[in-house]
């Protein structure tokens, strides 16, 4: 269920490009012009925005949002104008980048897009970058954490809601096994989490806790400081309960000790036509305070109120 609120009437998308243009021109930017337009359109709609945008002023829209705004509210703002599968091979290129690197972001958008999401990502990445997503991050990584992403990165997994009991008990069983031997990079282990449905691995994983008494990810804590099973637990996590993993991406990134803007804008932009109500519901059950109003006390200006715009009240 998405959040977006998209008007009853919407304009034209000529009318948009026009209202846009009208907000660059002039003695500075009207900011709450792009604010209230670009919130309330759908990916759809914004794709047709930028195509009469490019052939009725011979610019790139996202060319001229660059030389207008700045800082986090630039980037927002950028980020959401981008149809999903473009969004998502810039955030995923950006993550396998020296000084922007992210596997957090590579598993992320690996487990919690649908499969023909994942693979319209994939295409994007090859026009835009004229490489293939699953090489670079190949390249990228080495050892158990390439031997988990690329899989994770490659598969097409099936959507439907069937499950196998005797195969979900079997694969429990094989899953506590090699984790009480330690074996967390084992081959068997990874094809379970980077091949089964999203439905099977519930099932799998909900035969796990009945049978040994633990949560998986329980088990999974043995080296909180170990980078390869700290993204294990995020791989299950965000496979079988993705609103309780974006949650807890929310709660790091605001906090006391300062806002990670990168994180918050992050979520807010890629899950706002998907999930974000009922990460929204999440986050408040979690920390007793809807995320608009954690969000209006962490951040300012223009970026709060494109924020704001785009994660709607309470938890409407």
């Amino acid at each position: 269920m998405a959040t977006l609120r998209v008007p009853d009437v919407v304009p034209s998308p000529v009318e948009d490009a026009e209202q846009l243009r009208k907000a660059f021109e002039g003695w500075g930017t009207n900011e709450a012009l792009i604010i209230s337009i670009l919130t309330h359109r759908n990916a759809a709609q914004r794709k047709l925005i930028q195509q009469a945008y490019a052939e009725t002023y011979g610019e790139e829209l996202l060319k001229s949002l660059d030389k207008e705004l700045s800082s986090e509210f630039e980037r927002a703002v950028l980020l959401w104008t981008l149809v999903p599968a473009e969004r998502d091979a810039f955030l995923a290129n950006e993550a396998t980048k020296r000084f922007t690197s992210s596997n957090k972001v590579l598993l992320e958008i690996a487990t919690t897009r649908s499969s023909h999401d994942l693979l319209l990502v994939k295409q994007a990445y090859h026009a835009r970058f004229k490489k293939s997503l699953e090489e670079d991050v190949a390249y990228h990584t080495s050892g158990d954490l390439r031997k988990l992403l690329v899989p994770l990165l490659s598969t097409y997994r099936y959507e439907g809601d069937e499950i196998s009991v005797p195969l979900a008990k079997k694969e429990a069983k094989i899953l506590h096994e090699k984790i009480s031997d330690k074996a967390y990079n084992d081959e068997e282990l990874i094809r379970i989490l980077s091949t089964r449905s999203k439905a099977q691995l519930n099932a799998t994983l909900n035969h796990y806790n009945n049978e040994f008494g633990n949560a998986i990810n329980k088990d999974l804590k043995a080296d909180k400081d170990d980078e390869f099973l700290l993204l294990l637990r995020q791989t299950i996590k965000s496979l079988t309960v993705p609103e309780k993993y974006f949650e807890k991406v929310l709660r790091l990134a605001i906090n006391k000790l300062g806002t990670d803007e990168g994180a918050l804008t992050r979520v807010v932009t890629t899950r706002a036509e998907v999930d974000l109500h009922r990460i929204k519901q999440e986050y408040h059950r979690r920390n007793s305070v809807p995320l608009d109003q954690a969000i209006v006390k962490d951040t300012s200006g223009d970026y709060e109120k494109f924020l704001v715009e785009l994660v709607g009240h309470g938890d409407a």
